[in-house]
């Protein structure tokens, strides 16, 4: 079983404001669906109109916190997780405490006086969702406060550690300090690719942490731009993810493996030079509700075997397992217990 504090966590927490919105919103604020970018003063009025416009749910969301929820969700053993990230000191605050300790993680926010909690407007057309992140509180988050005795606490005590790409933009100083912690300790350090940005205009942070992880996660999308931004001339996934996985790495304990997605498509898993591809089960194009925390949630769900020990088979039964219970509901929403055997 997993142990108390094994995983830990640390992004950027946003909480998502949700809504089925309309094809004319998408264009008013120039937002192609199935990305994710960062707000821009053209996006600010976007948040108030959601709410006015449409039908919102919120939602304590961001990348790495759906995925620790996630993880924390499929083990069903309170205080397996730790999770870090800034928030604001307000209400949206409150309620992304109240969600993300009701979920049984172990949460040590830095909350920030006097800059509010982060929102990201989930836009859903058809399924399909797009995000707009207006970080916020969330792009405040500090070293210095990993560095204190009671967080730092954490990082000693966990064994795994999962960051998504996205907190590259905000403390890249905190992600080298734990790569370097994991590979010094023989521990596990993973990343997700998480956009076409981070991999295009992130590209050396991202390149300074590669070294330290021992799995990559990424969408094909994500894998492809990656591919692009460096000069590889290559479309093909099973192509790219091996280059990824043959990427230097810091420390030789343990090889890379890298983890890419494809929606509907198999999951590909490339390990020292070979690809394996595992199917994705078939759901009914009426069952589908919103795609919002697919990615999330299968990395969730993948860290839920790993951190048991339990082979890539599993790992990747149990992502798509999550992946699948969450399409089918309104955000990164689950029932109260995993059905996962």
């Amino acid at each position: 079983m997993a142990s108390e504090g094994v995983l830990l966590g640390m992004g950027n927490p946003l909480l998502d404001i949700s809504a089925v919105v309309d094809d004319e919103f998408l264009q008013k604020y120039d937002i192609k669906l199935n990305n994710a970018i960062l707000a821009e003063d053209k996006h600010v009025p976007m948040y108030g109109e959601m709410d006015e416009k449409f039908k919102v749910e919120f939602i304590a969301g961001g990348a790495t916190q759906n995925s620790i929820r996630v993880c924390q969700w499929m083990l069903q053993k309170p205080g397996a997780t730790s999770y870090i990230g800034c928030i604001g000191k307000d209400k949206f605050g409150e309620v992304m405490k109240r969600d993300a300790t009701s979920a049984g993680v172990n949460v040590h926010y830095y909350e920030h006086e006097s800059v509010p909690t982060g929102t990201c407007a989930v836009c859903i057309v058809g399924g399909e969702r797009s995000l707009v992140a207006n970080l916020s509180a969330a792009n405040c988050y500090k070293v210095d406060h990993l560095k204190k005795p009671e967080n730092w606490a954490l990082v000693e005590k966990a064994k795994f550690y999962y960051i998504a790409g996205f907190f590259l933009t905000v403390s890249p100083e905190s992600i080298q300090l734990v790569a370097e912690h994991a590979a010094a300790n023989d521990k596990i350090f993973m990343m997700n690719l998480s956009a076409p940005f981070i991999c295009e205009f992130f590209k050396d942070p991202q390149e300074k942490a590669l070294p330290y992880m021992d799995y990559v996660f990424g969408n094909e999308t994500e894998a492809r731009a990656f591919s692009k931004a460096h000069g590889w001339e290559t479309d093909n996934v099973e192509e790219i993810a091996i280059k990824i996985s043959r990427w230097p790495k810091a420390s030789g304990t343990h090889k890379r493996i890298t983890v890419i997605t494809q929606g509907a498509d198999p999951v590909v898993i490339a390990e020292d030079g070979i690809v394996k591809t595992f199917p994705v089960p078939v759901l009914p194009k009426e069952k589908l509700v919103d795609t919002n925390g697919a990615g999330d949630a299968f990395v969730g769900g993948f860290l839920s075997q790993l951190l048991q020990g339990k082979p890539i088979e599993d790992c990747v039964r149990a992502g798509n397992y999550a992946a699948t219970v969450i399409i089918q509901r309104s955000g990164c929403t689950y029932p109260e217990k995993p059905e996962f055997k």
